[in-house]
């Protein structure tokens, strides 16, 4: 079957688009698109375009009625920023092929290397699919809160706070638990988890080509945290509060509209009670007064400058360098600081010995950390040091 040029089906869209959008609006609303509607808006718009819905497979047809094919109506949907919000339950499903695939890909790491590339590429392609969804929903739970704060429509307020009552109970509220990292349960602590592995695996992977699509998935884990946290922020810092704030104005007109209706159904309070009140304290005069009376008096204040006798060290490091490789092999450098301290000074200063330990960092000193760590006291604190050993580099001199 002969198949048409890419570019003569979107010169095709691109020329009727007027028809297509009306087409993907009565699908949207109805749920398909009944056949005598299809021919109508076809004979309205003037051209004899039935054939090429089907030919370039823009169309199918499903039972009596037609209806758009998934990836041109997804298209569709994407360029008219028309997102339909999709239930949290659908979203969910998510958490569980991801959770099915990672468990796969850490269970069967050492089998088939096809097989592990193919579920590498399946789980990214799961994990992108989940942001969309999330993005989506976003962007219309924003759009419809940003409609419904502006009443473009006039709706009773009635319907206002059924509206924003069921936003925030049935979309915003649940998808705000499936981007909460801190749950358990949530897909994002699950994208935290994977991240965690891949991680690993992208540095310690044997396979070159393996730890590459490690590496891959680990970049793009990365950018779907940040957009998660983007999205989380603006359920809950913009949507969250603009819907609330619409509940809760119209549950308030609500029963006041209410209590117009009838005002003489029930006795109400008083709603008005005289109270004076000054801005100010009658004893105010009498504060000020004393507040300015105390600076009247003033007593001499004589400063004196207290001198502290420092003492002066000069670090040698030439000097102190000589004596350890005098001295090497040294088993316990922190034990060879703090003698030597005492040796020279008779007391252990804190500042001397993080003076001294810049040693092991010269180029000519062999430096080996002990697993073993020991404890040192100076005059002012105590500290917890592993042992190191230092030797020189090559033959001994």
């Amino acid at each position: 079957m002969h198949r048409a040029e890419p570019i003569t089906i979107l010169r095709f869209l691109i020329n009727h688009f007027d028809a297509v959008k009306e087409l993907y609006e009565r699908q949207s609303t109805e749920g398909a698109i009944r056949k005598e509607v299809f021919q109508e808006i076809v004979k309205r718009h003037g051209a004899d375009i039935t054939n090429q819905f089907f030919d370039y497979k823009i169309l199918k047809q499903n039972g009596e009625d037609y209806e758009f094919r998934k990836s041109y109506y997804d298209f569709l949907e994407f360029i008219l920023v028309e997102f339909r919000p999709v239930l949290p339950e659908s979203i969910e499903k998510y958490y569980s092929v991801i959770n099915d695939l990672f468990r796969k890909i850490k269970q069967g790491s050492h089998e088939e290397k096809m097989i592990l590339e193919a579920r590498i590429a399946e789980l990214a392609e799961q994990i992108r699919e989940f942001l969309e969804q999330v993005e989506k929903n976003t962007l219309r739970l924003l759009s419809e809160s940003r409609e419904l704060k502006a009443n473009a429509d006039k709706i009773d307020y009635r319907q206002k706070l059924h509206k924003a009552s069921f936003w925030i109970d049935y979309y915003i509220l649940p998808l705000n638990k499936i981007l909460d990292v801190n749950n358990p349960h949530s897909i994002a602590y699950k994208l935290a988890e994977v991240a965690e592995y891949v991680n690993q695996k992208r540095l310690v992977f044997l396979d070159e080509k393996i730890r590459q699509r490690f590496e891959k998935l680990y970049y793009m884990l990365i950018q779907v945290n940040d957009d998660l946290i983007r999205n989380s922020k603006i359920l809950t810092n913009e949507l969250l509060p603009l819907i609330e704030r619409i509940r809760t104005e119209s549950s308030i007109l609500s029963g006041w509209i209410d209590f117009l209706k009838n005002p003489f159904r029930i006795e109400t309070p008083p709603l008005l009670k005289e109270n004076m009140f000054t801005p100010y304290s009658k004893d105010m005069y009498y504060h000020t007064k004393e507040f300015f009376e105390q600076f009247e008096i003033q007593d001499d204040i004589i400063l004196k400058e207290e001198s502290v006798e420092l003492e002066k060290w000069i670090y040698n490091k030439a000097a102190y360098k000589e004596k350890l490789k005098a001295q090497l092999p040294v088993y316990n450098f922190f034990e060879w600081i703090v003698n030597e301290l005492k040796q020279e000074f008779g007391t252990t200063d804190t500042e001397k010995i993080f003076t001294l330990t810049s040693l092991i960092f010269e180029e000519d000193l062999k430096v080996e950390f002990q697993e073993s760590e020991q404890y040192i006291e100076t005059t002012q604190s105590q500290f917890k040091v592993p042992k190191i050993k230092i030797e020189n580099y090559g033959l001994p001199e």
